[in-house]
């Protein structure tokens, strides 16, 4: 019998030891093929870029997978249990593979039992960060031995932040710190018992627990997790049956642009991220964006522009509605198909039940649920005759005139954008406008654009009309070549000659420019003629001084790339963008001084490293360690001086007389010192406003995309300017008047603005004059252009050279 149970016990081991054998040399090939688990030491994830306005407010985010990183110093305990208990409760006790676990799932399945995974943490990691999700032996092998490799070569602490940095959890969301803003709208910090139970539940499988699809399977796998967290003793029964009770109250965030009305500003920064740093930097790159938008002048921005496109547009008339819908029992669900303006939610979507001679009965687009689903509930309401009587005016492709009903414009099935009345239980009708625009404002120390609109919606058309659009600037370019000039010899009290001028245009005809409104004014100052936006006296200044120079100058201010230099450029025929010609604007407001328009304040990569900073101006005293009595530091400014700075005060008085006394008088009930150009194309295409103060500059432009007459009438000074005051009104509403400066050693001198002669007394043509030491008011009267006159000039009988000088199409610009 022992012989026997020997022998057994010989074949048994003999048997034990083939099999284990066998099972390492199993084990030894699957190791052969293991990825290097040492690289999670350099684990750098795909990390969401954030872009923040410049008080922190959050404008958007970008990411492939939406992630936010976060150490594990930095997350709550009460998170970190949730977790655990949901996951795996030995985490901090097993050497990577928790032999416990494995058994009681072997019990569970050998007892007829659905198969667990008994994966732990570490081994979740590995199979994330190394492996793939294949459900085989092998698979399960690898993922085990690189565990306990992992767990040897890193620190329990360092695994879990992996772990809770790089799982998926659903609604697009990587790590708990992305989820937790995806799901609750709020940092992690902020989590109640049952909301980190449920963002622990999802793990398993987060499509399964969808809190919309599926929120009675949610809510018990959450309550299955707060279960385990009293049992593990993280919370006390009575938190766990208070926080049970609890609904799931998911908040999706949206994964849009956060800060309304700033959607062409945070487009713009997109692309120059993208130049700079490339495509994986914006989506995977983790940086933080700090620009420089202000976000209460953005919103001014845009309610300005908005309100002078409307008006603009009302007055000419109802283009019809936006589609047709049949109308069945239920409105509700043809209605919610159609996308809105989402960038306008001051307007609703509105489909007409109803129509009468007197008003108008809607049912209002209805509201979408946190799920996206469409909402129940079907809201009602009315347009009373008063608020659409703009629409009276019918201009529609079946139907142009007057008609004197709400019932002749609007009909049973007609879709359209309505507004709140602001008194009373109303709406009001309105329409996307055709007219387009845009609005720049910047400051003129460092370039920093502070709001940026660069159309009506955003979400009807994404083209920036602010930075993109190439339009001709009018009589809004003659302040440069006015500047040009003064830098150059002639003074404000200079005389040129207003009268017509005739010039060959290349082609057998002549060019003739005039002045708006036609006529002339004969001699006139330099001040006089751009307070009164001369063409004449343009043309005659711009060849007497030579187009090459004017192109020098518009170029140096980077209104253009390369200037054709033809004369009628001087009149703005050149296409240039309300970006570039804020910022020349913005030059002369700082004293001739250079600058670089910035929609970016500073750029941080994921690790809080600052990689790029716009203000370039050194400070090598701002770091003193502390104060003994030294001075005060000083910012060294190495930006290039384009423009004299007595010539930049100059123009910028002459264009102070532009609001006082010339095509911008509209813009002096604002009540503080403005300087600014109005700037009207031929056949009233383009409009444009620039104005400023010392501290902030701000560009208007209205037209049609496609460039069409506006309307006789059209102007800056009536259509862009009141766009800049309703602007500029809430810009300035808490800052202190401030007076522009002349610099140190000009001199003001009292001259008659129409003759240019010095004056004594005081007059309504007496003014204080400003000139460059070693000048002055003439004292002979001289007229620049007289002798051209006198030589047949004017009638057309030119040299050659002259004849070069025009090129052929172009017209005179107001």
């Amino acid at each position: 019998m022992i012989r026997l149970l020997g022998y057994f016990f010989g074949i048994g081991s003999i048997f034990f030891l083939i099999v284990a054998g066998g099972f390492a040399w199993y084990v030894e090939k699957m190791a052969q093929d293991l990825p290097d688990y040492q690289v999670l030491a350099k684990y750098e994830p795909p990390v969401t870029t954030r872009v923040h306005a410049s008080d922190g407010s959050l404008m958007a985010e970008y990411a492939r997978q939406r992630r936010l990183f976060l150490p594990i110093q930095a997350i709550p305990d009460l998170v970190k249990n949730a977790f655990l208990s949901a996951e795996d409760k030995n985490f901090y006790q097993h050497p990577g593979v928790d032999i416990e676990g494995v058994a009681r799932a072997v019990v569970v399945l050998a007892k007829g039992g659905r198969m667990q995974g008994a994966s732990t943490i570490t081994q979740q990691v590995a199979k994330n960060f190394l492996l793939t999700n294949e459900r085989t032996l092998d698979r399960k092998v690898k993922e085990a031995i690189l565990s306990l490799r992992i767990e040897q070569a890193y620190s329990k602490d360092k695994i879990f932040e992996l772990y809770l940095n790089e799982i998926y959890l659903g609604l697009g969301s990587y790590g708990i710190a992305a989820a937790s803003l995806a799901y609750f709208d709020k940092p992690v910090s902020e989590l109640t018992i049952e909301e980190a139970a449920y963002l622990a539940a999802l793990p398993k499988a987060p499509e399964n627990y969808n809190p919309f699809r599926d929120p009675d399977k949610a809510l018990e796998r959450r309550n299955w997790v707060i279960d385990q967290m009293a049992t593990n003793q993280v919370i006390t029964d009575a938190e766990a049956a208070e926080a049970q009770q609890k609904p799931l109250g998911v908040n999706p965030r949206s994964s849009d642009t956060y800060l309304a009305a700033a959607e062409y500003f945070t487009e713009d920064v997109r692309r120059e991220i993208i130049q700079r740093y490339g495509v994986d930097a914006l989506y995977e790159g983790g940086l933080s964006v700090r620009t420089t938008l202000d976000p209460r002048l953005q919103a001014e921005a845009r309610a300005a522009l908005q309100q002078g496109l409307i008006k603009y547009d009302e007055a000419r008339g109802y283009r019809g509605a936006v589609t047709r819908i049949d109308i069945g029992s239920d409105w509700g669900p043809a209605l919610g198909k159609i996308e809105p303006l989402a960038d306008v939610p001051e307007w609703r979507l509105a489909v007409v039940l109803a129509t009468e001679a007197d008003r108008i009965s809607i049912g209002l687009q209805p509201a979408r649920q946190v799920s996206g689903a469409l909402g129940p509930k079907r809201d009602v309401g009315t347009i009373a005759l008063a608020d659409m009587k703009w629409a009276l005016r019918l201009n529609t492709t079946e139907r142009d005139g007057t008609v004197k009903s709400a019932s002749d414009v609007l009909s049973r099935g007609d879709v359209v954008y309505v507004e709140k009345v602001a008194e009373g239980e109303g709406y009001r009708l309105r329409q996307p406008p055709d007219i387009q625009g845009a609005l720049v404002a910047m400051e003129p120390q460092t370039g920093r654009v502070l709001a940026m609109v660069g159309g009506f919606s955003f979400a009807e058309s994404e083209f920036n009309r602010a930075s993109q659009a190439y339009r001709q600037p009018g009589s809004s370019f003659k302040p440069f070549v006015y500047a040009a000039a003064l830098d150059n010899g002639y003074t404000p009290a200079s005389v040129i000659l207003d009268a017509p001028i005739s010039l060959p245009d290349g082609n057998g005809g002549f060019w003739e420019p005039s002045n708006y409104g036609g006529g002339s004014a004969g001699p006139s100052t330099l001040r006089l003629g751009i307070e009164k936006s001369r063409n004449l006296m343009t043309v005659r200044l711009a060849k007497d001084m030579g187009m090459q120079l004017v192109a020098e100058y518009a170029e140096r201010f980077g209104v253009y790339d390369k200037l054709l230099p033809y004369l009628p450029m001087a009149l703005g025929a050149g296409e240039t963008t309300v970006l570039r010609m804020v910022s020349a604007y913005s030059t002369l407001a700082n004293g001739g001084r250079s600058l670089e328009p910035s929609l970016i304040d500073r750029i941080q990569d994921r690790y809080g490293r600052t990689i790029y900073k716009h203000d370039q101006r050194q400070c090598p005293s701002c770091d003193a360690p502390r104060y003994d009595g030294q001075a005060e530091p000083e910012l060294i400014d190495e930006r290039d001086q384009i423009l004299d700075p007595m010539t930049a005060y100059q123009i910028t008085s002459m264009m102070e007389g532009v609001v006082q006394r010339g095509t911008a008088t509209k813009v002096r009930e604002l009540g503080v010192p403005i300087a600014g150009k109005t700037g009207t194309t031929n056949e009233e295409k383009d409009v444009w406003f620039v104005g400023f103060t010392p501290d902030i500059v701000t560009g208007v432009f209205l037209g049609y995309d496609n460039p069409k007459p506006m309307g006789r009438g059209a102007t800056g000074g009536g259509m862009a300017a009141p766009v800049f005051i309703d602007f500029m009104r809430e810009a300035l509403k808490d800052r202190k008047p401030i007076e522009f400066q002349p610099p140190e050693g000009m001199e003001l001198i009292a001259v008659n603005r129409k003759t240019g002669m010095r004056a004594s007394g005081s007059g309504p043509d007496v003014i204080m004059e400003a000139f460059k030491p070693g000048t002055g008011p003439s004292d002979a009267y001289e007229v620049i252009g007289m002798d051209e006159v006198a030589s047949g000039f004017g009638s057309g009988e030119v040299s050659q050279e002259a004849e070069q000088a025009i090129v052929q199409g172009a017209g005179g610009l107001f």
